[in-house]
Parts: structure tokens; C-alpha cells; sequence
């Protein structure tokens, strides 16, 4: 399984209008030509250079933006694939305009919005009648270190992070079967509407809550022996709450609370990032914030991700468009093992119907008096593996063979395993909704 590096996007926003009002002059050069960004400090005129994989300048609209981040990465949740998305940076930097903009705008809508508009084609525009698909979808915050359902009638309720076979979830979460735009929409707007923000002196809407909005695709897959082959993939749109400053947020009282716990789980995803990359020590410290345990899987584990850092034209932000700038150099290095989801006793079958088939093989060459290297037998003696008695049959045999070079082996009906592996799967065989699970 190939080793995949997140991929890092650099959006730089417009100066707003209080940066203008305030005199503040360019410190950024970005250069969508070749990825880079140039960063200055206006004190000593000394310029840092970083490069990426993709660099936007202010005046990128959203729909190349989603073009050129996100379309692939859909594609491949839809194939089975976990993915991630998520907007890292400064408050007041852009992260939920290009994260969700404006749902109602053609022209200004963000990633979330238009990510809706892909999924729902790729389903409506299969025409294979032996694929199925299931779609769902959940939205949950994460305010003051506490979890909390934006789908649900008591936003307040706290939910707890739980682990399973599956990874890390969430009990008793809310999980909608959506099969329209239009029902996704509504429920991303319903969580929205829920979200907790608050007014600073750096953003009038400043997101007080960093939210991850997740779509779930499963895929049913019948091939014409009526074999069933489920894929399950998840995608994860993030939009982190933004790193402060209490002197120039001016924050105080319940805003004061939100911007320390902000920027723990901030600085907590940040040491998630740089133990991944430093590889200096085997233990990643993903259980320091609620954050960075959901997001565990999406840094360094089985998923495709990708990380939007959102920064400031201003010289006023010249040391927090530098942190950001450093630490989306460092996210780059870090590497992940995606690889398709399927269904564990899909996957089961696959896997003994492959062995058999070798076994097979091995069998063959035996019947014609040939001895066989036993390091041919490695791959297939593990603990579990339902072949180890079939295995050790065979090396007997070899060893014979060796000694006498001469007489067949007794036959071994590896039909009748892959049989039984068949009905294994009738018998048990899944539904594609399963309660639940995340």
C-alpha cells in the first residue's frame, strides 16, 4: 500500500476593510504559477520563501479553488476511500468562506456546498444497475472542548468519543440518509445555524467552534456470479475555529474561555503534526484534545487529506500568517496509508480466494513430481489463517517429494473451501445501513 503525503493549499484572502482603514501594507507575494508564497517582514525587509502544492491568490474564485482541491478527492470517497478536508489559520483569514461561503450563491459558494453538487451527480449519473449506493451525513462542533450534535433538537447535549473496530466515533450520533442536494443543503444549513459564534475585534462572525461535517457513501457492488461487494467511504469537511491573540481579539469573559480552548486544541493538532513528522518518538499525542483524536485517522493513518491554510495580505498578521505559513510546510511531510474501506467479510473472501488460488498453483506443480521452495509458504502461514492446516499438508508432502522425487500428493478440494466461503458470506450477509456505526 503506497504511502500518500497530505496535500497543502495556501489560499491568501483580500484586504478587509479594517486593514485598510488602518494603513496596513502587502507582506505576501504569492505566485500561483509556481506554487510558492513569499512572505516579508516590513521591519527588516528579510523574505521567507515556502512552496506548496497549490498556491491561490487573492482574487481565485471558489469554484477553481474546488476544482483544484477537492473534485479528485470526491471521486475517490465515492471509490471507497476515507478523505479529509480541512481549513486551518488565523480568525478572520477566510477558512469558512472557502469551507462553506455562501449555499446560495452559484459563484460564491464554497467547498462544502459543492461538494453536495458532485456526490449527488456521481449517484445520479451511474448507470450501472448492479451498483447501490447509501448516503448519509452528520455535523457535530466541537465547543470548548465538549462535543455537541448540530443535528440535533438539544444542540447542547455533550456526546461522547468512543473507539471500535472502526476507529474513533461518536455515540449516539445523528447520522441523516440524504439522497437529495437539496437534503444535504438543508442539513448543512440547519447545523450552521446551530454553530456557536461570537463577535471579536478581529471578526464579527468569528467561528467560537471548530466543526467537521462528514458524508458517508457506501457502494453495494453485485458481479454477475451475484457476489456482493460493499465499499464504505467517509468524507470529513473540517472547518477548524481560527488561532488568537487575546491583544488584538480584545476577547474577554465567555469569549476569553472559547480563545483558550481554541487555541489548546490548536496547539495540540500542531504537536499531533510535528511528532508525525519529526519521528522522533513512536507515541503521536492524538488523546491530548477531542480534535485531534477525530482527526487521528486523517493524519497519518488510512486517509487521503487535504489541508487548506487560510492566511492575511496584512503586515498587521505578518507573525501569524508566518506560523501558519511553517506549520502547513511541516503538515506537507506527513504521511498517510489510504486504501479502499470494504467490508470486512468481503474482503475475507478476496483474501482466501486469493490464497487458494496459490495453493492451487502449488498443488499443480506437486502433481507433476516437482518440489517446491518452502519460503513459497511464508505468505500464508500467520496465526488466523484458516489454510495453516491445508499448509503444513502441503509441506509434508514437499518434503516427501524432495526425498523421493517421485509420486503425487493426495488431492485437496480447494473448491469446496471456496465453497464455503461463499456461503459463509450468504449466510451472513450485511446490510448496507448499519446502525450506529461512524
Amino acid at each position: 500500500m503506497p504511502a500518500e503525503c497530505v496535500k497543502v493549499i495556501v489560499r491568501m484572502r483580500p484586504f478587509n476593510q479594517r486593514e485598510k482603514e488602518n494603513g496596513s501594507k502587502p507582506c505576501v507575494i504569492v505566485n500561483e504559477d509556481a506554487n510558492s508564497v513569499e512572505l516579508r517582514n516590513s521591519q527588516d525587509n528579510e523574505v521567507k520563501n515556502f512552496t506548496y502544492d497549490y498556491v491561490f491568490g487573492a482574487e481565485t474564485p471558489q469554484l477553481q479553488i474546488y476544482q483544484k482541491t477537492a473534485f479528485n478527492l470526491v471521486e475517490s470517497v465515492a471509490d471507497g476511500y476515507n478523505g479529509t478536508i480541512f481549513a486551518y489559520g488565523q480568525t478572520g483569514c477566510g477558512k469558512t468562506f472557502t469551507m462553506i461561503g455562501d449555499p446560495s450563491n452559484e459563484i460564491m459558494k464554497g467547498i462544502i456546498p459543492r461538494t453536495f453538487d458532485q456526490i449527488i451527480s456521481l449517484i445520479n449519473n451511474n448507470s450501472d444497475s448492479n451498483k447501490k449506493f447509501l448516503l448519509r451525513c452528520s455535523y457535530i462542533e466541537i465547543y470548548n472542548e465538549e462535543i455537541h450534535d448540530l443535528l440535533s433538537k438539544d444542540v447542547k447535549q455533550k456526546y461522547e468519543l468512543k473507539e471500535g473496530q472502526q476507529g474513533v466515533f461518536i455515540k449516539d450520533l445523528n447520522i441523516a440518509v440524504v439522497r437529495t442536494t437539496q437534503e444535504m443543503d438543508r442539513y448543512m444549513q440547519l447545523g450552521t445555524q446551530n454553530r456557536s459564534v461570537g463577535a471579536t475585534a478581529m471578526n464579527k462572525e468569528s467561528s467560537r467552534s471548530h466543526c467537521i461535517f462528514t458524508v458517508y457513501i457506501e457502494c453495494s457492488l453485485t458481479d454477475a456470479k451475484g457476489n456482493e461487494r460493499i465499499t464504505a467511504g467517509k468524507l470529513n469537511l473540517v472547518d477548524l475555529a481560527g488561532s488568537e491573540r487575546q491583544s488584538k481579539t480584545q476577547a474577554t469573559g465567555d469569549r476569553l474561555k472559547e480563545a483558550t480552548k481554541i487555541n489548546l486544541s490548536l496547539s495540540a493538532l500542531g504537536n499531533v503534526i510535528s511528532a508525525l513528522v519529526d519521528g522522533k518518538t513512536q507515541h503521536i499525542p492524538y488523546r491530548d484534545s477531542k480534535l485531534t483524536r477525530l482527526l487521528q485517522d486523517s493524519l497519518g493513518g488510512n486517509t487521503k487529506t487535504i489541508m487548506i491554510t487560510a492566511i492575511s495580505p496584512s503586515d498587521f498578521n505578518y507573525d501569524e500568517t508566518m506560523s501558519s505559513l511553517r506549520y502547513a510546510s511541516r503538515a506537507k511531510m506527513i504521511k498517510n496509508q489510504p486504501k479502499v474501506n470494504e467490508d470486512p467479510k468481503d474482503a475475507l473472501l478476496k483474501e482466501q480466494a486469493e490464497e487458494i488460488k496459490k495453493l492451487k498453483e502449488l498443488l499443480s506443480k506437486q502433481a507433476a513430481g516437482q518440489p517446491i521452495n518452502l519460503e513459497a509458504f511464508q505468505s500464508f502461514s500467520k496465526p488466523g489463517n484458516n489454510n495453516n492446516a491445508e499448509i503444513s499438508r502441503l509441506k509434508e508432502e514437499n518434503d516427501r517429494l524432495m526425498k523421493e522425487k517421485q509420486g503425487l500428493p493426495q488431492s485437496v478440494n480447494s473448491e469446496e473451501k471456496l465453497k464455503e466461503l461463499h456461503e459463509f458470506k450468504e449466510k451472513k450477509q450485511s446490510t448496507l445501513i448499519r446502525e450506529g456505526q461512524v
